[in-house]
């Protein structure tokens, strides 16, 4: 069985573990990056009622995305309904997007709900929504601590862009 490991990500992961533990709004990235309003610079791709969009910045696969809570809460058990179900529309909008866009020939969604289920970001409730190609998994991560990842982030985030915008309308 191949698995889509991303060796690059431990230091990250690693050097926020702290940081990332905390319920205090103020130390968030999530946070920051929802209250910055520079969409641009953290790759917003769209903000909703519930949730904003996003690049990952340090994404497993090329046009990884982010669901992310404009609320801090750790766990989608957290959240309304309502809220719930603004979540599976986005990851279907975004799942079609990324098929459409990037020609992804599947998508992986997933939720790293705590620590112990490997959660970088574990106190602000984030969605993964990851575009895959048969393929895409490798021998370079394991051998030469190298990831190939085919698509530029600013790139990328310059052609979904106008996409989520069209859905937020």
């Amino acid at each position: 069985m191949d698995r889509l490991y991303a060796p690059w990500r431990e230091k990250y992961v690693r050097g926020h573990s702290e940081k990332n533990e905390t319920t205090d709004i103020k130390e968030c990235i999530f946070c920051t990056q929802y209250n910055e309003k520079n969409d641009d610079k953290n790759f917003i791709l769209a903000r909703y009622k519930h949730y904003f969009v996003m690049l990952n910045l340090y994404p497993y696969n090329g046009g990884h995305v982010l669901i992310v809570s404009n609320e801090h809460r750790a766990a989608i058990e957290d959240f309304l309904p309502e809220q719930r179900t603004e979540l599976i529309e986005l990851v279907a909008q975004a799942s079609m997007i990324l098929k459409k866009e990037l020609k992804a020939e599947g998508i992986n969604v997933g939720v790293n709900s705590g620590r112990a289920a490997g959660a970088g970001i574990p106190a602000h409730f984030h969605l993964h929504v990851l575009p895959r190609w048969i393929g895409d998994t490798n021998f370079m991560p394991l051998i030469a601590d190298t990831k190939q990842i085919g698509i530029n982030l600013s790139v990328v985030y310059k052609q979904l862009k106008p996409l989520f915008n069209i859905v937020n309308a």
